[in-house]
């Protein structure tokens, strides 16, 4: 079962009801967010580009492939460390933290 599917939100976008705008926090700060949106989409909207280094060398990291295959664009959400960004769909009240 995919994050989506679970909890207080399951089914949101099921086409029954209009979902508005919301937002969620990233690193303490609230950013708005569009129902759908993964939260590498929000990042990205809100002109965060890079949110992690490399071990070796601290090269800046965001998304990369955009499709989940790669590793660049971890977060933790809600206390979940080590969700894809590009995969994870940004819920209302999300605690991101980047990093």
């Amino acid at each position: 079962m995919t994050r989506s599917q679970e909890g207080p939100h399951a089914g949101r976008l099921d086409g029954a009801r209009p979902v508005p705008a919301f937002e969620i926090t990233v690193d303490g700060r609230p950013v708005p967010a569009a129902p759908g949106q993964t939260i590498g989409a929000v990042l990205h909207a809100a002109g965060v580009v890079s949110w992690r280094t490399t071990r070796v060398g601290g090269r800046p990291r965001g998304l990369f492939c955009g499709i989940g295959i790669c590793f660049d664009c971890l977060v933790t959400v809600n206390g979940t460390p080590s969700l894809r960004a590009c995969q994870t769909e940004a819920l209302p009240g999300d605690r991101v933290t980047t990093g």
